[in-house]
């Protein structure tokens, strides 16, 4: 039988490669395997030959020491792979597809599957709706940031890539399929961008730029990027986004010098709970619901808010009592005020992988490029955590069995 290598969490900030187990048809004891889980069957299931696996800002969370993630957790929940084995009651899959997983596990049974909410599946995670691979209170799936990886629900999960040759040349933009692609994509749908539309996007990291990205897709007449960093800053001008440094002066006010007005018609926090407030950098105070409360601020009334940011329930290192169970200090009535909508939650993957898919196979988009994604290997995920947390303007992208090398 094969080895397995995969990523781990060690504690705050530290991440090690560290043997595991082959996986197997059976859901086995390890850390943050939700109990009822022990022992399920997954004959619905295949296992992946790894092909691409990426670092991602909610894995970062965990590693900051931000979730009661418990150690030896595998990471991992961007998913491309091979499929190298199938379960006895996979149907349509085969030996040697090449396939993208979406980050959220779903069975297809369930009443939320089968109204396409498969970001909240009811039947894969006995804690709550919904589930993710190698991620804190998610039913303890094992996370892809390794050699091999279970995949359960084959048939309906996976989205199999038409041709190999022309999957491979261009992976490093199909890898983005598994989150950040169809989760800022999600966000700039759910804030209503469409042809003509004005976009304000919070935070330039890889979902933020993946919002970007999707909004010029989707047609919008200007897209503003909003950021600290200035090299993530510098990342999103280069494909055709106007940026405002959030710590230079109000947003409003730069968005009038780039627009005629102080707002927005549309608007994105691809930022999440670990928001920044006043200040500038490693300077500003950290304020949980600073980017919606200034997002309500400059999208227009009867506009709308995606909210792609992750929100936790459990955050130990949180600035306040009240953060640390999820409870922020929104300022509604604005929301209310201005009738404006919002949209949080997982991106249900599955709503939207396919078409993006195409737009990438007939070069309607660049996204490998508008993230900045950049292949390395499993050995040096502890160097990309690192970096990727001091701010580089890099979506790492993991090569465990050396398919992106060749």
């Amino acid at each position: 039988m094969a080895g397995n290598r995969a990523v781990a969490y060690r504690g705050p900030g530290r991440v090690e490669v560290i043997d595991i187990d082959y996986p197997t048809f059976e859901l086995k004891d390890g850390p943050g395997v939700n109990p009822q889980n022990v022992g399920r069957k997954v004959p619905h299931g295949v296992i992946l030959r790894t092909v691409a696996t990426n670092i991602c800002g909610s894995d970062q969370h965990m590693v900051r020491g931000r979730t009661t993630a418990p150690l030896d957790l595998v990471l991992g929940h961007e998913i491309t792979g091979e499929v190298v084995e199938v379960g006895p009651d996979v149907e349509f899959v085969k030996v040697g597809d090449i396939v993208s997983v979406p980050f959220n596990i779903a069975c297809g049974r369930c009443r939320n599957c089968k109204e396409g909410k498969t970001g909240i599946c009811l039947n894969v995670n006995p804690d709550r709706p919904g589930s993710a691979y190698g991620y804190v209170d998610m039913g303890g799936w094992v996370g892809g940031q390794a050699e091999y990886v279970l995949v359960p629900y084959a048939d309906w999960n996976l989205l199999r890539f038409p041709d190999r040759d022309q999957a491979m040349a261009k992976i490093l933009d199909l890898a983005t399929l598994s989150d950040i692609f169809p989760t800022g994509f999600h966000g700039a749908v759910t804030a209503g961008v469409s042809v003509g539309s004005t976009v304000y996007v919070a935070g330039a990291g890889p979902v933020g730029l993946a919002a970007a990205a999707s909004a010029h897709l989707l047609g919008a007449a200007v897209v503003v990027v909003g950021d600290l960093n200035s090299e993530r800053l510098a990342q999103a001008r280069s494909f055709g986004c106007e940026t405002v440094d959030v710590g230079a002066g109000p947003i409003a006010d730069q968005l009038e010098q780039l627009l005629g007005v102080p707002e927005v018609d549309c608007g994105v926090d691809a930022v999440g709970f670990e928001a920044r407030g006043q200040g500038h950098g490693a300077a500003a105070a950290e304020a949980p619901a600073a980017v919606l409360n200034s997002l309500m601020q400059v999208t227009a009334a009867g506009g709308a808010l995606g909210i792609p940011g992750l929100y936790v329930t459990g955050d130990p290192g949180a600035v306040d009592e009240a953060a640390k169970v999820g409870s922020l200090s929104l300022g509604l009535g604005t929301g209310w005020a201005k009738s404006l909508s919002f949209t949080t939650g997982q991106c249900p993957v599955m709503r939207y992988h396919r078409q993006l898919m195409m737009a990438i196979l007939h070069d309607r988009v660049q996204i490998a490029a508008a993230v900045n994604a950049t292949a390395i290997p499993l050995e040096e995920a502890p160097r990309g955590y690192a970096e990727f947390d001091a701010g580089a303007a890099t979506k790492y992208v993991l090569d465990p069995n050396g398919y992106l090398a060749a």
